[in-house]
């Protein structure tokens, strides 16, 4: 072609080409962030409110169900889910179709929820709804302990939430920080009941007065103009002390006077000390006393990159640390991202040797070898800026193109140099042999890049995560491939013409010298390996001309391979993203409902004790009082989170993350009081908060709470039966939990003249909090907390001698004019797309795949669940079940397009059909090799079998 004569001509142009190429490529590769998969993970909103002392149903019906039914139908909205919890938290978590703009989709939701803020407790609204950007489960825990005991949990608390938290929430890709085992400062107005009632004062009185005097005013100023006769001299600010902030002055705050001129004061009545915002959650290092960090990633962020700032933040914070206070990270998932891109990395290095080394090889001379080695670096530096124009990241589905792209975008370069050395050995000039060379290949070298390109143009139609999966890998191969055609109709023709000399019989005489010697032998074994290659050659070619005469055999093998293909690839199981082993673990400890934060750290100090002598564990941190499934506060839960030993130290198979997670499940079983579960991090940092699936069982005829619950456990029953498909399925939903009935007889209140919002502020506020306002402290702002002392709160006869004030003044207690009853019921709430669920997670047995396993259940759903109860997918599981099916189009299409590519090639229709037709025969080759090491064909099987394709179709040409 006219181009590549261009270039022949003039190689110190095409040489500029490549270097200009190679630059752009190097600058872009260190602005390409590292991930361990494309951004998949679906972008998602999080609205949270609180209301004290309220009851996970009352914040189901009263918080979580308004926000829902506003926030639900948002665009590009793709399931949504709420929790509430017997500690007055709500959490509803919007999750969005991937590619959806996150900050739009947070304008979205916070508009929706502005509509229902109108329609929420009072309570809610003071506090505020809070709308955040921000992903499920934990990108990183971080560990606050202190070496001197005048150091507490609560000082270490509030040293995580003022000092730390600030400065990690001003991290680019930092979408929350929360702390456990300590909190915030709050100044605890312990409120005694008895004295409070002996001197004629109720809980709304109390706080009232609190409100009324811990006021920040504006005081304003004197001598400000217009004047009345001259002005004055000077303009004075009026400073009014308004807001208190010591206990002792809190203390002194008046609540009630007398004509007798005695007065009562809060601290004669209460006790008053700054103490935590939260109480509930402790945690433990190794054994040791302090608070965990946890760091929420913001959708749509690189983990790893935000890891490493979070790190590097946290050395800069520690030159502040108190002395004795350090900080570790126990629980990091990212380490094996780096790791896994890292191996990648090497494999890249590793391949790009072995193809040099097969190029010298066959072409044995240096000058023809360097030509299409040149290329390497040409095509895949060049890559990297394709990358960064397009918003891709370093990860190892694009190394893994790359490492394939090595093989690829060689053969464009050796088509040119063998070509060119064929016309020299006729007797051609070098220049001569590039020009006639360039005339025969320039058609053919187009034909491979178009097909190799045209196979990818069906996966950008491709919706969803294995979309975004196929188009990285897509447009990294595409882009390498199209480069190499570049370089190999500009720079390889013009080196040929250049570097290549005639060819040289081998010198059977040995030259003196070390390096005649070794010129010598490699001679040598370069003609016998040509020897050997030609007796192959002629072999293979007179084999291939008797099966040419047998057509009626070669196509009923043919048929016969095609139908093995078919069957191969229907019956391999299916999956989506395999699971790895992430050097973590997560352990789960669930007590009986209701069970006391005491019994739970009893129980999870002895499961930490038994984890920790455990052969590949290298350190445990556990909080009680947290719930590791759902990552709420529960005070039957507790949350264990394992580091294991390096990867260089588990080199066994029963040392392997799964293999550990079975294992210590069951030496963990000996603990009676609690059931505990293993679980592996998700796959994907931000798809949900552990490996496996997720099914949430929903309620969508009203049936109740208890209902649901026997739904669930019947659904774990018939699993428990199935342990060849499912294992581990649970589900921590539970209606038992025990709590108190307080019921008023509104009848009876108001001839009493007690009004019923008096009796239930009353018990809001002692036994559940109230946030009074606020005080400042250390430069910052903190809550005001009033509640009844703890011993006032301890027993069912507490609550009955608790006083309200009646319309005639007097006090009435409440036993008068409500029942008390022990009761029971969920300690959280869940809801799913507005019906109330409970969420059951389970992995795939050892040996079956996702896919099978998610059958098993939906097959398990059909016979198990009664009338009026359905189920959904969720979070990853959710993902599978839509990719679904979906590769058996693509693979069509990527035929279909070769096809098309080669008939607009060469105008005909025969010849494509020869092309094509070997590709069943190499995804036989390809699918047998994933059932004999027993894998699934998951979702980066597909992607390499897309490549196949066009490999397969590239060699067809050929």
């Amino acid at each position: 072609m006219n181009i590549s004569r261009f270039f022949i001509d003039r190689p110190i142009f095409a040489i500029v080409i490549s270097v200009f190429i190679t630059l752009i490529g190097a600058f872009a590769m260190p602005m390409l962030p590292l991930a361990q998969y494309p951004d998949i993970a679906p972008p998602t909103i999080s609205v949270t409110a609180s209301y004290a002392g309220a009851s996970a149903e009352t914040l189901s019906e009263t918080v979580a169900a308004p926000l829902e039914q506003e926030i639900n139908g948002v665009e590009n909205m793709l399931y949504m889910t709420s929790s509430s919890t017997s500690d007055g938290r709500v959490q509803v978590t919007v999750t969005f179709q991937p590619g959806t703009d996150l900050d739009t989709a947070q304008v979205l939701v916070q508009n929706r929820v502005a509509l229902a803020e109108p329609r929420l407790p009072a309570q809610v609204r003071q506090v505020g709804v809070v709308v955040n950007k921000e992903s499920t489960g934990f990108l990183m825990l971080a560990s606050l302990t202190s070496d001197d005991p005048g150091i507490d949990s609560d000082y270490l608390g509030n040293m995580a939430q003022s000092t730390i938290r600030d400065r990690l929430l001003r991290i680019d890709g930092v979408g929350g920080v929360q702390v456990f085992g300590g909190g915030n400062y709050s100044m605890r107005i312990w409120i005694d009941p008895a004295k409070a009632a002996a001197r004629d004062l109720t809980a709304p009185e109390i706080v009232a007065a609190l409100q009324a005097q811990n006021v920040q005013a504006a005081g304003g100023s004197i001598g400000q103009p217009p004047f009345p006769t001259n002005a004055a001299a000077f303009e004075l600010p009026v400073q009014v002390e308004g807001r208190l902030s010591a206990p002792e002055e809190f203390g002194k705050v008046v609540l009630k006077t007398d004509a007798q001129g005695r007065v009562t004061r809060v601290s004669d009545i209460a006790r008053i000390e700054l103490g935590s915002e939260i109480y509930g959650v402790e945690g433990y290092f190794n054994g040791q006393r302090g608070v965990g960090i946890a760091v929420i990633q913001q959708p749509g962020s690189n983990a790893l990159s935000t890891a490493e700032a979070v790190i590097a933040e946290l050395d800069a914070i520690k030159a502040d640390f108190p002395p004795g206070v350090k900080y570790a990270i126990p629980y990091n998932p990212t380490e094996y991202v780096a790791a896994s891109v890292s191996a990648v990395e090497h494999v890249l290095i590793e391949a790009v040797f072995l193809v040099m080394i097969v190029i010298l090889v066959f072409l044995q001379t240096w000058r023809a070898a360097i030509i299409p080695i040149l290329a390497i670096p040409v095509a895949l530096v060049g890559t990297f800026a394709v990358q960064l124009a397009l918003g891709f990241s370093i990860n190892s589905l694009s190394l893994f193109a790359l490492v394939l792209a090595v093989g690829i975008v060689v053969d464009d370069a050796i088509i040119v140099v063998e070509n060119v050395e064929r016309y020299i050995r006729e007797g051609l000039t070098p220049k001569e042999a590039a020009y006639r060379s360039m005339q025969e290949v320039s058609g053919a070298l187009i034909a491979i890049s178009l097909v190799l390109t045209s196979v990818f143009v069906p996966t950008a139609f491709v919706p969803g995560i294995p979309g975004i999966f196929f188009r990285q890998f897509a447009v990294t191969i595409a882009s390498a491939t199209l480069i190499s055609l570049l370089v190999s109709l500009t720079l390889s023709p013009a080196l040929s013409a250049l570097l290549l000399k005639p060819h040289k019989e081998h010198d059977h005489h040995r030259k003196p010298g070390l390096i005649g010697t070794i010129t010598y032998y490699l001679g040598w074994a370069g003609a016998k390996f040509n020897e050997g290659f030609d007796w192959v050659s002629d072999r293979y070619g007179r084999m291939t001309a008797r099966l040419i005469r047998m057509v009626t055999v070669m196509l009923v093998i043919y048929a016969a391979l095609l139908a093995l293909t078919g069957w191969r690839m229907t019956d391999t199981p299916t999956g989506f993203i395999p699971a790895q082993d992430q050097g973590v673990l997560i352990g789960v400890v669930q007590l009986p409902p209701g069970a006391s934060l005491e019994r739970t750290k009893a129980a999870m100090n002895r499961a930490v004790e038994i984890v920790q002598k455990a052969d590949g564990v290298q350190e445990v941190t556990a909080f009680a009082g947290l719930d590791g499934s759902s990552f709420s506060l529960s005070s039957n839960a507790a949350t264990m989170f394992i580091k294991l030993k390096d990867y260089d130290e588990r080199t066994t198979p029963e040392l392997e993350a799964s293999a550990l997670a079975g294992a210590l499940s069951g030496a963990t079983g000996v603990i009676e009081e609690a059931s505990i579960f293993m679980l592996s991090p998700p796959p994907v940092q931000g798809m949900g908060t552990g490996s496996g699936f997720k099914m949430m069982i929903q309620d969508r005829s009203g049936a109740g709470f208890q209902a649901l619950e026997g739904a669930t456990f019947a659904m774990m029953g018939a699993a428990a039966q199935a342990p060849d498909q499912v294992q581990q399925v649970f589900s921590l939903y539970n209606t038992g939990s025990p709590r108190i009935a307080a019921n008023v007889d509104r009848d009876k209140a108001l001839l009493m003249g007690v009004q019923p919002s008096t009796v239930f502020s009353t018990l809001g506020t002692y036994l559940g909090s109230t946030y009074v306002n606020d005080f400042n402290f250390l430069g910052r702002t903190f809550r005001v907390t009033a509640q009844a002392e703890p011993a006032y709160r301890d027993e069912l006869a507490d609550i009955a001698n608790l006083k309200v004030r009646s319309a005639t003044g007097g006090m009435v207690p409440i036993g008068s004019v409500a029942t008390l009853a022990d009761d029971s019921g969920p300690a959280r709430v869940v809801r799913y797309n507005l019906f109330p669920a409970s969420e059951l997670q389970g992995e795939a047995a050892p040996g079956v795949s996702t896919g099978d396993a998610i059958a098993a259940m939906e097959e398990l759903a059909a016979k198990t669940l009664p009338d009026g109860f359905s189920y959904e997918w969720t979070e990853i599981a959710l993902q599978e079940k839509a990719a679904a099916g979906g590769s058996t189009i693509i693979f069509l299409m990527a035929v279909v397009f070769v096809f098309l590519v080669l008939a607009a090639q060469y105008e005909a229709f025969t010849l494509p059909l020869a092309v094509i037709l070997i590709v069943p025969m190499c995804i036989l080759a390809a699918i047998l090799g994933v059932n004999l090491h027993g894998l699934d064909n998951n979702i980066l099987t597909q992607v390499g079998l897309v490549v196949l394709i066009a490999l397969a179709a590239k060699n067809a040409i050929l």
